[in-house]
């Protein structure tokens, strides 16, 4: 690469930034243009022209500050000088790092970005060298899912463009949360026009409604619904997984992705699915639904209690069978149940040896209150709530967190997660029982919970949770588990924890009217909304804006967990009478719905039959759990997957959808202003 050159700075953003320098393209300089918006903002743009076209491996602006952060976001980690932070993780892209005194925020022009870009663009954040970089190169993907830089990017002749705003700060207001002026200048310049134009969906949302019930309970019953009998009592609930082989259209073999299994998790909840099927047979007057709700309901109560606390997952055993010479799996059948609990953990892949997981039980309870409280006083909800509660406070530790995971058999603590934000769920649960029974012990342990977790995790972002290390990303579960990747300064993180923790804050607020729990909360849910799309790239054949990622090491678009954010995220819009919050939560519910394999969604359904051709009107509501999860897409189908979680899915984003309507009604939920 050719000798570094360097960008005058006027005083003011000298201030914040010590030099900017970058290179030629091809042997070419650009044409630099720095405009002062504001005293805040800065917009930086470079245009080459080359008169040929250029192969460059790698061309890069590089921001120096002239202080020292402690603060550094990111919204991927970058733990070697080899890895980049690709334009496939830019949902609301910015770089932003901080001290006490000053804030800088780098964000990519998308406005540049929306034109579409010859060579695809990249961040970095090296805290230990303290500089910035936004670049252009070709990516690989490496680990599950981190980005490096891959040789052979070409630049075609013609106009050339890249350009960046620069957010600089010295208010407090801004250094106490540094998410918010960028969230909030994302949001006016791309977010809002989108959301205003009908985006990410136009239609009615009941139409998706429909269609997810249409084929769980009538095109794909048959591999869906799962109805048999514990101790003489009937239960039922849709089945934890399918995928593209139980398509009713397909001719081959049905091969079963996964153990067949109903969940009761903090991602795949069948009680959580069932409670929005109760409200849809309600309204519709659908004895039939109503009845594979209440059996989903009767499921969750016969779980087997040990002292209170209790599996989470009941699974039927497996086995391999030889279809026309390959081996496929496929259940035993009901009569082979067991129970157990997630198999995605530290301990055990095996879900009858897993170990209890604390998060699980606390989310079910809660949802039994939740229940219990909006559609039916079955009092057995609530006493099972309750002896899950005495037993949760008799393991909370002194300084007030609740362990991840509890032995199956003694019960004892395991050391994983001991001291993580986990924890904020089991805050919401006993701060929900609280108003329910009086017993203030429930928000004694709550209050104790939640403070530890404000003094401990939000400020330090320490967002671990089962999923940052023991699902499908488990870059980092061996060795950095408690620990900063050193070159960013931050942890692995997931946006779970976030979601909990900003619950929890808010229902702490709305109990003590105490200030401090609503501004860290509002912080938290800051936190979580960076990994929500603010805009919508060319370079992605689906919409995606108002749609979430995960974490900082994996590569979806749209995930399901969108459905469960929207309402906390309205909520915090109304108490606050801001309109942002507002419209990215209702743009959150509605993206929930974008991969659904139906005619309204034009797009996706483009992808879903270049992947699979056999889908037709019987597969309408098939949607996978989100897009690009690999780090990777394209317009023929690349990024699509194979599988329904209706729980984590359809199923969820009805659930979500009803219970939205329900709380703030048809018309709020429609609404595009």
């Amino acid at each position: 690469m050719s000798r570094k050159k360097h960008i005058p700075l006027d005083p003011n953003l000298a201030n914040y930034i010590r030099k900017i320098e970058y290179s030629q393209l091809g042997g070419v300089n650009p044409e630099i243009k720095l405009e002062m918006k504001n005293n805040n903002l800065v917009k930086i743009s470079f245009c080459f022209y080359l008169e040929e076209s250029v192969s460059q491996d790698d061309w890069q602006i590089n921001l120096v500050p002239s202080f020292l952060p402690n603060f550094h976001w990111a919204p991927h980690l970058t733990p070697s000088d080899t890895h980049i932070i690709d334009q496939h993780s830019f949902r609301s892209p910015s770089l932003i790092i901080s001290n006490q005194n000053k804030l800088v925020a780098l964000i990519p022009d998308l406005d540049i970005m929306s034109k579409d870009t010859y060579v695809r663009w990249y961040l970095d954040l090296n805290a230990v060298e303290n500089k910035l970089t936004l670049g252009m190169s070709d990516y690989q993907v490496t680990e599950h899912v981190l980005y490096e830089r891959k040789p052979g990017a070409v630049y075609p002749k013609g106009k050339i463009e890249i350009g960046f705003y620069l957010m600089i700060y010295d208010s407090q207001e801004q250094i106490a949360n540094p998410f918010r002026p960028v969230l909030h200048f994302l949001w006016e310049n791309w977010g809002r026009k989108l959301y205003k134009l009908g985006l990410p969906l136009k239609a009615n949302l009941d139409c998706y409604v429909d269609y997810t019930y249409q084929w769980a309970f009538k095109n794909w019953v048959k591999n869906i619904w799962q109805e048999f009998e514990i101790g003489g009592e009937r239960v039922g609930a849709p089945g934890f997984i399918v995928n593209v082989t139980q398509s009713p259209n397909y001719d081959g073999p049905v091969n079963e992705r996964e153990t067949r299994s109903i969940w009761n998790q903090a991602w795949f909840s069948s009680l959580r699915s069932a409670s929005g099927l109760y409200r849809y047979a309600k309204d519709c007057n659908n004895e039939e639904l109503l009845n594979k709700a209440l059996l989903t309901k009767e499921l969750a109560l016969c779980a087997p209690r040990l002292k209170g606390f209790f599996p989470t997952v009941i699974a039927t055993e497996m086995e391999e069978v030889e279809v026309n010479g390959k081996f496929i799996k496929r259940s035993k059948g009901w009569n082979t149940y067991y129970w157990g609990n997630s198999n995605r953990n530290p301990f055990s892949q095996e879900i009858k040896h897993a170990p209890y997981h604390v998060l699980d039980m606390s989310w079910t309870a809660l949802l039994m209150l939740r229940w219990y409280e909006e559609l039916e006083r079955d009092e057995r909800l609530l006493s099972f709530a309750v002896e899950y509660a005495d037993s949760l406070v008799s393991i909370q530790d002194n300084k007030g967190y609740f362990p991840a995971w509890l032995d199956k058999k003694s019960l004892e603590p395991l050391m994983e997660l001991k001291n993580s934000p986990e924890t904020s769920l089991s805050v919401t649960f006993l701060l929900s029982l609280y108003r329910l029974s009086g017993d203030k012990k429930y928000r004694t342990a709550a209050i104790l919970a939640m403070d530890i977790i404000c003094e401990e995790v939000i400020m330090d972002g320490k967002w671990e949770d089962f999923e940052t290390y023991w699902s499908c990303s488990q870059y980092g579960n061996k060795l950095l588990v408690g620990k900063k990747v050193s070159r960013n300064n931050m942890y692995k993180q997931c946006n779970f924890s976030m979601y909990w923790t900003a619950e929890a804050l808010y229902e702490c607020y709305q109990l003590t009217s105490n200030d401090l729990y609503l501004e860290m909360g509002i912080r938290c849910l800051d936190e979580m909304l960076m990994t929500q799309a603010s805009w919508q790239p060319p370079y992605l054949p689906i919409d995606t804006i108002g749609g979430f990622g995960v974490m900082n090491a994996d590569g979806e678009w749209n995930d399901a967990r969108q459905s469960l954010f929207a309402e906390i995220i309205i909520k915090f819009g109304k108490e606050l009478e801001n309109m942002e919050y507002i419209q990215r939560g209702l743009a959150a519910l509605r993206s929930s719905f974008t991969m659904m394999y139906c005619p309204e969604n034009n797009k996706t359904r483009k992808q879903w039959e270049n992947r699979w051709s056999f889908f037709n009107e019987k597969d309408f509501g098939f949607m996978m759990e989100n897009y690009g999860h690999d780090g990777k897409v394209d317009s023929k189908g690349l990024g699509i997957g194979e599988f329904t979680i209706y729980d984590w899915g359809n199923g969820a984003a009805s659930e979500s959808y009803l219970r939205i309507k329900e709380h703030f009604g048809s018309e709020f939920v429609e609404r595009l202003d």
